[in-house]
């Protein structure tokens, strides 16, 4: 049954002191506030980070040439080399867990080299399979992709990215069928694509113009060079699993030495990822530990302030223990005191830094920032941090609890 009067006592008490118990709430409030903010501001940076990172297929590795660091079969060290279009056809028929290859070229971009009418403008030239598209996961706005027509006979076509429609288009105007000069040479627009991760090879794509590769070999004398290979693996094989036996394979048909460790340049997705988590696991562990030091500081302010209560109190305890007051009631009065101005001063705290992050998130959401995403907490997360702040504060109230049983009521009546 609720005890109202003995509540109302608890609230007259903390109040009796009130700049004391502002000050020592204080601590407890900074301490969940600082704990909440930091946990979203966590969570803000790995959505920011994985949202950068999305329809990106993360079982994929990316190849290219280097100069060679080792002398082999007549050739000198510091050779360069490049990687053929055969290639792709030898490494999918000998890697059985292969997924998808995808050779890219990467066109000249020189001072306006895309032209449409009067405008003009400074874009990456890409030139890729369709498979591509399937590695690194555009959203088409118009159109369509490039597909495997356009690369087998050779089309003059080009899909071109959000930006570069803002630019040289007038806003709503279609765009399917338009001419646009690229570095020289005309080519028909079959789709408006936009960027849906914050991955760039060779050029962020809603900054790109995309060519089926075998036009951009043909057209820019590129013969069968390949400047960039991207391969994914089947779901439940790890890329890094057979990232050697690629590098092996090229080696071979390129004669390069077996054991060259820089002629070919590599970047494992799987790796980054796998890195990204570990940093994350880090950054959690380090925000609870700050968090909680910093939440156990206030807790030991109102452990403090309950001994100077139980201090101050001491006639009064002593004429209740000599009243007939059982040593539980003591005890209960004590501990609800640190309870409740713990708990108060925490739910404060809480309100506040659930507000705070809800005021950081509006401030970016128009923000082409990627790095921070949806800064919150969640609901479980608020609940055990109160169950803590609960748990913290009556062991807050342990300490000056046990000082006030061992006041002797006649002890306690003889001081003024």
């Amino acid at each position: 049954m609720f005890d109202f009067d003995r509540w109302q006592e608890i609230w007259l008490t903390i109040t009796r002191n009130k700049m004391r118990s502002i000050l020592t709430a204080f601590g407890v409030f900074w301490g969940i506030f600082m704990l909440i903010v930091m946990s979203g501001s966590g969570n803000g940076l790995e959505n920011g980070i994985m949202l950068g990172l999305e329809n990106f297929a993360g079982n994929t590795a990316f190849f290219w040439p280097e100069q060679t660091s080792m002398p082999y079969k007549g050739f000198q060290k510091g050779r360069n080399w490049n990687m053929k279009t055969d290639d792709v056809a030898v490494l999918r028929n000998s890697i059985k867990e292969i997924k998808y290859i995808s050779p890219i070229l990467f066109g000249g971009r020189s001072d306006n080299n895309v032209i449409k009418g009067e405008r003009s403008g400074t874009f990456s030239i890409k030139g890729v399979m369709p498979e591509y598209d399937k590695i690194d996961q555009p959203r088409i706005l118009q159109g369509r992709s490039v597909n495997e027509i356009d690369v087998s006979e050779k089309r003059k076509v080009c899909v071109i990215g959000k930006r570069v429609y803002e630019e040289l288009f007038d806003a709503g105007a279609p765009p399917i069928g338009e001419l646009l000069q690229v570095n020289g040479i005309y080519y028909t627009v079959v789709g408006v694509i936009q960027s849906t991760n914050n991955v760039q090879m060779g050029g962020r794509t809603d900054n790109s113009v995309i060519l089926p590769y075998s036009t951009m070999q043909q057209a820019y004398n590129m013969g069968n060079d390949i400047y960039f290979l991207a391969v994914t693996a089947f779901d439940g094989v790890k890329i890094g699993a057979i990232e050697e036996r690629i590098k092996d394979i090229l080696k071979k048909r390129h004669n390069i030495a077996p054991d060259d460790p820089k002629a070919i340049g590599g970047m494992n997705l799987e790796k980054q990822f796998s890195i990204f988590n570990n940093l994350f696991l880090g950054i959690r562990a380090l925000i609870w530990i700050v968090g909680l030091g910093t939440l156990l500081a206030g807790v030991i302010g109102v452990s403090n302030i309950m001994m100077v209560t139980v201090r101050e109190r001491t006639k009064e305890i002593g004429i209740r223990r000599a009243l007939g007051a059982k040593p539980q009631a003591i005890v209960a009065q004590i501990m609800s005191e640190s309870l409740v101005l713990t708990v108060l001063a925490g739910f404060f705290g809480l309100a506040c830094g659930v507000g705070f992050l809800s005021l950081l998130e509006m401030l970016l959401e128009n923000s082409d920032e990627a790095f921070f995403a949806n800064a919150q907490i969640s609901f479980g997360l608020s609940i055990g941090a109160l169950a803590i702040l609960a748990v913290f504060g009556l062991l807050a109230g342990l300490i000056p609890a046990g000082r006030a049983l061992k006041i002797k009521a006649i002890d306690a009546i003889r001081e003024e």
